[in-house]
């Protein structure tokens, strides 16, 4: 299975609902709403699933772009994926296994664009920002899309971050985080 990307690329997929590939149109409104960022940036993709967010990424010029995903097959296409779009400036690289473990693994590194896509019923929302948040992988004037179903889905409170904006998608929403040092909760 292909689906087709910016430039009008190519990119392989898994077949079945097990990667989930973002849709079309909430990639095109990510991109468009972060549009003017991507270049140069550093992008992390959490739960990458098929890998095109971050294909996406490496064809609108981020710089570094790192995926996390548990599923060795998936892996595997992602690698291909991305080697096929990446020019030799650009660095990437793709880590399995659990996600909280490898986030650690991230720990000193800062990505100036976080995209979190994972299953909607995992229970990995709290857990997986608090480990970004608690690694300081969010770097500063930084920002996170996180996508989730529109119903039933209560944003976690992270000290210094705060919900810059929300959009719904039909059945897909999208909250998005800044890094403010000065944020205060009260």
């Amino acid at each position: 299975m292909t689906l087709r990307i910016y430039g009008n690329r190519q990119i392989k997929t898994l077949p079945g609902q097990d990667t989930r590939p973002t849709s079309a149109r909430v990639r095109e409104a990510v991109f468009n709403i972060w549009q003017g960022t991507i270049l140069n940036c550093r992008w992390l993709d959490v739960c990458t699933g098929s890998g095109s967010m971050g294909a996406e990424a490496l064809c609108r010029g981020a710089c570094l772009v790192v995926g996390i995903e548990k599923s060795k097959r998936a892996c595997a296409i992602i690698e291909q994926n991305w080697q096929q779009v990446a020019n030799s400036e650009q660095k990437w690289q793709v880590l399995r296994g659990d996600v909280t473990q490898q986030l650690k693994n991230l720990s000193g590194q800062e990505f100036d664009r976080i995209y979190f896509d994972p299953p909607y019923a995992s229970g990995l929302y709290q857990p997986v920002l608090e480990a970004i948040a608690h690694h300081n992988l969010l770097a500063v004037n930084g920002e996170i899309a996180v996508e989730h179903h529109p119903e039933g889905w209560i944003a976690p409170v992270i000290p210094h971050w705060e919900i810059c904006r929300e959009k719904v998608y039909g059945n897909t929403a999208l909250t998005f985080f800044d890094f403010s040092p000065g944020w205060n909760p009260l």
